[in-house]
């Protein structure tokens, strides 16, 4: 009887046990793919179920793409099996672009529907051409496709396409080919999330996105009721939705159970468990290094067991592929520029009717770090190139500093060669690099970057999006300026080299002015940002991100009239934990001297209004000076607030 109890106990665990992979969407079972003698997959396993929310990070060049890809069906493995439920639907948004065709955003978008998107398809096509030469066989086949999509539920389909098509702001019949990349990638993951599948594979999905969209998009993500495996670097992402972490690291793959905060802590503990027993392992192997060279003795036949022991301890040493290092670039600083960069006094500029800014004034000082923030297509781009004197306003006037060395970050990538080497396009015929004062060789320059000397060498073509964006980086600091226009610098970074860079433009002493959608990113830069509202309207708000109000990426809401004066908006938003710098200096002392001066106004109007006699006078100059103290009044308000906020910064 015991021993069928056992029995019973056992194929019950067994049943379970099969029960948990059968429940799986997917489950990758000891799976190994390399490239050449570089492992991207070493005997992983990974398990996952029906609504999971995985992020995956890793280095740029991990092979978290292709991990993407073995899991889509879309690339074979060497080793290993895969097991997937039967009828399981996958979507998968990939780094590469839709083909740039004849094909409109519509069709390319109702792709991702296979045969019920052909009927979407013909049906949008048909509503969109009503007026035909044979109208009866016009209506003959819109009914024909009108039944066809009710037998398949297409009318579902009809509206989350139109709702996605929204809120990504794509309009369904532009060409593919007119559009840019950004737009197209736009597309290409509007055509992922439209059919609803039961695993949703993502990979850097913010990238190109406006703050808005991201927004929807995480939204979209909390609710949907598939499961989803997203590829990211967007750390406000990672924190707002992730409880599962999956991490690729030298071909191993490992799974965090947790957010993303704990996971850095269990992570960094993780690393330095391993480099102790790394430690312990060599000192080992070095004991039995020094006995075998003892000789004969060691050779005898009694050791063979040590010696057979001591050739695997090699083999264990060649096979361990070592934590590479974090990247360890800088910034080459150039001589010190005027104290005044830029100077723009009611500028207003349009395009084809279209206002893109209006009546906006603003003074930038030597060691600004003003982020641009706003929807694309907006006017961001556009100011940019006005305050650094590339383009004349409509109307205003720009004053450029002196002694400006400017370094573009350009997130086309139109400063680099493709067909060239890394080398060549740093380098440029250079072996030395002149770096603040002390020169260094090309090879370790580029080291620093994470190029090993065989991905220095090959045509930049043939590298990731990462290892392009660091490229991009290493020309960028490889010569001396003093202003830095960064547009985009985030996208494809690894989180190891965004937060390298963060430190460093933190502490450059020279001048930034940063278009990103990187949440995190213009938090910890940004000391003031510039937001776009749109109809020319731009408020520059003292911090990052988190200084501009909820309501501005909520299109539904009206939006509150900020304060606007001499052409320049404020805010009155608290300023909480941010950096003091030059120019918030500069207009605290303006500010405090202002003050003063209307606070004298006031006294004296006080006095006069309160003199005997005041109100037996002419009544409009009873009304005129009544008006005038509390205009005054009403300026102090917004001096007081603004002289708080400035206090509160400089701490």
């Amino acid at each position: 009887m015991y021993n069928q109890l056992i029995k019973f106990a056992i194929l019950l665990k067994v049943s379970f046990a099969v029960g948990v992979v059968d429940m799986a969407l997917i489950h990758l079972e000891n799976v190994s793919l390399s490239f050449g003698d570089v492992p991207l997959l070493d005997k992983a396993n990974l398990q996952i179920e029906p609504r999971e929310r995985i992020f995956l990070i890793g280095r740029n060049g991990t092979g978290k793409s292709c991990l993407l890809k073995v899991i889509a069906g879309s690339m074979s493995v060497d080793h290993g099996k895969i097991h997937r439920t039967p009828g399981l639907k996958v979507a998968e948004l990939s780094q590469d672009l839709p083909n740039s065709d004849d094909k409109t955003v519509y069709d390319v978008v109702s792709e991702g529907l296979s045969e019920v998107g052909l009927l979407l398809k013909r049906y949008h096509d048909l509503t969109q051409h009503t007026e035909v030469s044979d109208h009866e066989k016009w209506l003959s086949e819109l009914e024909t496709i009108q039944k066809a999509l009710e037998v398949k539920e297409g009318w579902d389909y009809i509206r989350n396409i139109d709702s996605i098509l929204t809120r990504l702001e794509l309009n369904p019949d532009q060409k593919l080919q007119h559009l840019s990349g950004g737009w197209q990638r736009r597309v290409a993951l509007a055509r992922a999330l439209v059919s609803k599948p039961d695993l949703l594979l993502l990979d850097e999905p913010t990238n190109h996105l406006d703050l808005a969209a991201i927004q929807w998009l995480e939204d979209y993500l909390e609710q949907y009721t598939g499961a989803v495996l997203c590829v990211t670097h967007d750390r406000a992402l990672l924190k707002r939705l992730s409880k599962r972490i999956l991490e690729l690291d030298r071909g191993k793959l490992t799974s965090w159970t947790s957010d993303y905060e704990t996971y850095l802590t269990d992570k960094e503990h993780f690393l330095e468990t391993e480099q102790t027993q790394a430690k312990l392992f060599d000192k080992k192997l070095a004991a039995e290094e020094a006995w075998i060279r003892q000789g004969v003795k060691a050779r005898r036949t009694r050791n063979e067991g040590r010696v057979r022991a001591l050739k695997k301890l090699r083999q264990e040493r060649q096979a361990r592929i070592e934590h590479q290092g974090k990247p360890k670039f800088s910034a080459n600083e150039g001589v010190l520029s005027g104290e005044l960069v830029t100077n723009a006094e009611a500028i207003s500029y349009s395009i084809n009717g279209r206002r893109l800014i209006e009546d906006f004034s603003i003074r930038i000082l030597r060691g600004d770090k003003i982020a641009l923030v706003g929807p694309n297509g907006i006017g961001k781009t556009t100011l940019l190139k006005i305050l650094l004197g590339q383009l004349i306003p409509d109307s205003g006037k720009i004053t450029l500093g002196t002694n400006l060395q400017i370094g573009y970050f350009d997130q086309l990538r139109s400063g680099i060669d493709p067909e060239l080497s890394a080398i060549e396009n740093v380098g440029g015929g250079r072996e030395m690099i002149m770096l603040n004062g002390s020169q260094k060789h090309i090879v370790s320059y580029l080291s620093d970057f994470l190029f090993t000397p065989e991905r220095i060498r090959m045509p930049v073509k043939n590298l990731s999006g990462g290892e392009c964006n660091r490229l991009l980086l290493a020309k960028l600091f490889s010569l001396p300026n003093n202003l830095l226009i960064l547009d985009e610098p985030t996208n494809d970074l690894d989180i190891e080299s965004l937060e390298l860079l963060e430190s460093i433009l933190v502490d450059y002493p020279g001048t930034i002015l940063l278009v990103s959608h990187d949440r995190t990113f213009v938090n910890e830069v940004a000391t003031s940002t510039l937001y776009f509202w749109g109809e020319g309207r731009i408020t520059e708000y003292v911090g990052g991100f988190d200084a501009i109000p909820l309501h501005a990426f909520n299109k539904k809401q009206e939006l509150s009239a900020p304060i606007i004066e001499k052409g320049r908006e404020t805010s009155s938003k608290p300023t909480g934990n941010i950096r003091f710098n030059a120019r918030m200096k500069k207009e605290l002392a303006d500010i405090t001297q202002e003050i003063a001066a209307l606070e004298s106004l006031q006294v004296k109007l006080q006095a006069e209004i309160a003199a005997s006699g005041f109100y037996s006078q002419d009544k409009n100059h009873i009304a005129q000076k009544l008006a005038e103290l509390q205009e005054l009044e009403g300026k102090l308000k917004v001096r007081y607030q603004r002289w708080e906020e400035l206090e509160s910064a400089k701490g």
